[in-house]
């Protein structure tokens, strides 16, 4: 993930004028949610590449996410990248299709906040723009956290190098990646009455 270049530019632009993290940190924010269209039509999408969200100005949450935490970091903020699930917000049980991800910067006298731009920039193509608002320092009730990092390696260490990020089922034959691994990921709510503490 690049610190100079397009996306130390484009920090720049989102930042000038703002005095201290907090204000920075919001104004990156601005920027990407305002500019990124969350669409995986086509190639590219889905790497968590800053220089293609830069260019494309579209892509998936790991786009919209390197892009906030390659500018964070290229104005001195530190930013992470945490990976998981979101849940659909009707109760019951179902499939869930996939794995969502979102940044978390670390504001001084305030610590880690989370931010999830890919999900206020869907918000605000339905019409809700308090949503935007919300996702930046917020999450939902309906996401698990499953891992933090990028370029990640797994104990014991694999052998086909490090993983971009982790949140589906690894395995390597011979020590090489094996990419034929069923998944499958669901939900059930269960009822309270019937949960008992051990």
């Amino acid at each position: 993930m690049p610190l100079d270049g397009p996306v130390k530019a484009l920090a720049l632009e989102a930042t000038r004028g703002k005095k201290g993290d907090a204000a920075q940190a919001r104004g990156i924010y601005e920027k990407v949610t305002s500019m990124m269209k969350y669409d995986k039509n086509g190639t590219g999408w889905g790497r968590g590449d800053a220089l293609f969200a830069c260019d494309a100005k579209r892509g998936n949450c790991t786009d919209f996410h390197a892009l906030i935490i390659g500018m964070a970091r290229s104005q001195g903020i530190p930013a992470r990248f945490a990976i998981g699930f979101s849940l659909p917000e009707t109760r019951g049980s179902g499939e869930i299709p996939g794995y969502h991800c979102w940044a978390e910067l670390f504001l001084k006298g305030r610590g880690w906040v989370p931010v999830d731009s890919s999900e206020a920039a869907k918000a605000i193509a339905k019409g809700d723009l308090a949503k935007k608002d919300y996702y930046y320092g917020h999450h939902d009730e309906n996401r698990i956290q499953f891992s933090r990092g990028r370029n990640l390696t797994l104990v014991p260490a694999q052998q086909a190098g490090p993983l971009n990020f982790f949140v589906y089922p690894y395995a390597e034959v011979d020590g090489k990646k094996h990419e034929v691994v069923d998944r499958t990921f669901s939900f059930a709510d269960l009822n309270p009455t019937t949960v008992s503490a051990k």
